[in-house]
């Protein structure tokens, strides 16, 4: 498997916020996070392509929400923040020699923190950032290779995976005050402590889950489950509306 991940862009601190209020983002303290994520997918097997930062990008390090790669091809955003706009060109570069590329278009807005893939079903969240537009465009993409769209509103938070993410195959853990439970019948559902609002987001890379220590009453229902947690630290781009799937881009070779 690949990772495709970026440095922090130093200037990390004009990042755009929607929900969350401007905090002092430590540039060093995010470096250091940003580099033990990496190590934690090498020691996972994964083979980290690391670009290089972006100076003018601010919100560049969350390559997730710059493309949707699946086996069969790779479907480049128009992020919903004008400014993350640019970041599309070298993400494109480096998915180049593995996909064929196509591009979502105008109106169309989208970004990849939107988008929950589990098997052969694509959950889109319809939020500020991703609108109906894209979502038929990427309808329309998909549909030949078998994947069936799911869209769920999103309420309170910036991402569907804010509020989502997959814990194993069939596992999710989910805040259910930004989404409905329903959406996700056939799943085991892990709720999120009610004092960890933001807990819901993990990155599962096959049977290890990568988790925030900063969650531990969530993290403690992860482990009753059943799960292998690996702890990463990402606190200080959580300060960005960042969090840990936003960091890279995993896909097989």
């Amino acid at each position: 498997m690949i990772a495709i991940t970026r440095k922090v862009s130093p200037s990390i601190n004009q990042c755009e916020l929607t929900y969350l209020e401007r905090q002092l983002i430590n540039p060093d303290i995010a470096n250091s996070q940003h580099r033990n994520y990496e190590q934690a997918l090498r020691v996972l097997g994964l083979e980290v392509i690391s670009l290089p930062a972006e100076p003018d990008l601010p919100d560049s390090v969350f390559v997730e929400d710059i493309a949707l790669v699946l086996d069969e091809i790779a479907i480049l955003t128009r992020p919903g923040a004008i400014s993350r706009r640019k970041e599309v060109e070298s993400i494109a570069s480096a998915l180049k020699p593995y996909r064929e590329l196509v591009y979502t278009q105008a109106p169309g807005i989208l970004d990849g923190g939107d988008i929950l893939v589990a098997g052969k079903t694509i959950f889109i969240g319809k939020s500020t950032r991703s609108n109906d537009e894209a979502i038929h465009q990427l309808k329309t993409i998909v549909d030949p290779y078998g994947y069936k769209i799911k869209v769920i509103e999103v309420n309170g938070c910036l991402h569907l995976k804010s509020a989502v993410s997959m814990a194993a195959e069939g596992t999710v853990i989910l805040n259910p005050d930004w989404i409905e439970k329903g959406h996700f019948q056939g799943f085991r559902i892990i709720e999120v402590d009610k004092s960890e609002e933001n807990a819901a987001n993990a990155l599962q890379i096959g049977s290890t889950v990568i988790y925030q220590p900063c969650f531990m009453r969530t993290a403690e229902k992860l482990i009753e489950a059943g799960l292998n947690l690996k702890m990463v630290d990402a606190s200080e781009l959580g300060k960005a509306e960042g969090a840990l799937t936003c960091c890279s881009l995993i896909f097989h070779s």
